[in-house]
């Protein structure tokens, strides 16, 4: 074996660049998830902060609300009346609803959107809010 140098060579540097995105997340920087921050002077006026869904349910699935508060008002052009699973009506709208409350877009959408790096579409159509502060 006269390459047997180079052979292991090719070896070693093969090996450290297959395990090379392991070493990456392992040892590179891990961020914890931020917390949205939901201090607005609309959810502080509340006695019971309370979303249209539980916490948990908005999490995990706020855009799919969105997509079919849109598809059923936009597109099929039902009635704005949405009913939660307590039966308490909401207006199905982003603007009049969703940021009425959540008026700090900076501090509480950006900052999930960014740390899970997702661009969302909504201020294609719809005028991005004037931060609120008290």
């Amino acid at each position: 074996m006269y390459d047997g140098n180079k052979i292991i060579i090719g070896l070693v540097v093969f090996g450290l660049l297959i395990i090379s995105p392991i070493l990456y997340n392992t040892l590179g920087k891990a961020s914890v998830p931020p917390e949205p921050d939901i201090n607005t002077p609309e959810i502080n006026k509340m006695v019971e902060k309370k979303c249209v869904e539980p916490k948990s349910f908005m999490r995990a699935n706020h855009m799919q609300i969105l997509n079919d508060w849109r598809d059923e008002v936009v597109r099929v052009g039902k009635t704005r009346t949405y009913v939660n699973g307590e039966g308490k009506e909401f207006n199905m709208s982003l603007q009049n609803t969703c940021m009425k409350c959540h008026s700090n877009k900076k501090n509480f959408c950006d900052k999930c959107h960014t740390y899970m790096a997702v661009k969302p579409y909504c201020w294609d159509c719809h005028i991005a809010p004037k931060e609120k502060t008290t």
